[in-house]
């Protein structure tokens, strides 16, 4: 366990506490060495006297205040310490307030308070009280140099410092384009509030802070590995060419967004949102079956007039016909004539061979 940064006392109406500070939170992040892309030598920093340039070691170095150009006040440790000696040595409980009356954006740093010598049965003394009463105590702290506000919110069997914004340290949202509540852009149908609460209701699980992991850091120390056993360990990944994104649009559907979400496809939600907004489409006809034919009572469909092409096909047809009776006839008319000629030749050649004889 880290060593304690600070030590005092809870103080609340005539009860002392003496308490120790430790720190709850420690910073997983990265830890990159900045280096010269030269030769790849670390790169470090020195503490310099701006006069002479010259190094200046942790012990020759004091604080100071400027209050005016070039000139400073020299202030110890034990001047801040005794310029209000119970401000930095307690944490003095203000008052005691509901929990959901302070908002998330006012907790800034948590610490851990544990009991210091003999504050044994005055620490479950409190911790007991804020489980009781569900509150939490609203209190003044001096860390270092600076005061805060804290909050003393009791977590399991641990009492926890949690140091808290001014109001005038939080920035106003007046200068942030937030849509009003009754925005005619930003308007949500009950159909849509409907369908998000129901993604919210199937995503709601119990809070399990172990299964919340650094993915990110994971996958960069990954990379860091796979560098390190392929012998890359100075190559420089120079960045890749940026690819031309095509242009979204800015319409966006939020109930094919909120079905595919829940696990639909985006046409049934279109279907869905149309049944619930407008009246439903017609039924197609489907084809009779035969016993459709045999119960039905329904009375036959009306004729309809045919379509002015089928007339046109008809009359066609009518005209050919005529023309070819008419071929016909005519036909037979001229092989009559030709019958008839015929049969006359001869009968006017036997005629003058009798006229001759009777002369």
């Amino acid at each position: 366990m880290a060593r304690s940064m600070w030590k005092g006392a809870i103080s609340f109406g005539l009860v002392h506490i003496p308490v120790e500070m430790y720190p709850a939170a420690s910073d997983q992040g990265l830890d990159l060495t900045m280096l010269d892309r030269r030769d790849f030598a670390p790169i470090g920093f020195k503490r310099y006297n701006k006069a002479t340039g010259k190094e200046v070691s942790w012990d020759d170095i004091v604080k100071g205040y400027e209050y005016s150009d070039g000139e400073y006040v020299v202030l110890t440790d034990e001047d801040l310490r005794r310029a209000n000696p119970e401000a930095t040595q307690t944490i003095d409980i203000l008052a005691f307030v509901n929990a959901e009356q302070v908002p998330l954006i006012y907790y800034e740093q948590p610490y851990y308070l544990a009991p210091g010598k003999g504050g044994d049965k005055v620490y479950a003394l409190l911790r007991e009280t804020l489980r009781e009463v569900g509150k939490i105590g609203i209190a003044n702290v001096v860390i270092r140099v600076k005061q805060h506000l804290a909050a003393l919110v009791c977590v399991g069997d641990t009492i926890v410092l949690n140091t808290l914004r001014y109001p005038d340290e939080i920035r106003p949202t007046d200068e942030l384009k937030i849509p009003a509540a009754d925005s005619k852009a930003a308007q949500v149908t009950d159909k849509e509030l409907q369908m998000a609460r129901a993604l919210v209701e199937g995503m709601s699980e119990k809070w399990k802070p172990q299964q919340y992991h650094d993915t990110y850091r994971e996958d960069v120390l990954a990379l860091i590995k796979k560098k390190v056993a392929a012998n890359q360990t100075k190559t420089l990944t120079e960045p890749e060419p940026e690819e031309e994104k095509p242009a979204k649009s800015n319409v966006i559907d939020l109930v094919s967004l909120l079905q595919a979400s829940l696990g639909k496809k985006p046409a049934k939600a279109a279907a869905a949102d149309d049944d619930d907004d407008d009246e439903p489409p017609p039924r197609k006809s489907r084809k009779p079956s035969k016993d459709d034919e045999d119960t039905d009572d329904t009375p036959p469909p009306r004729a309809r007039k045919a379509p002015a092409h089928a007339a046109t096909h008809a009359s066609a047809k009518r005209t050919t016909a005529a023309k070819s009776t008419a071929a016909k006839t005519a036909t037979k008319t001229a092989a009559k004539k030709t019958a008839t000629k015929a049969a006359a030749k001869p009968a006017a050649k036997a005629a003058p061979a009798r006229r001759r004889k009777a002369a």
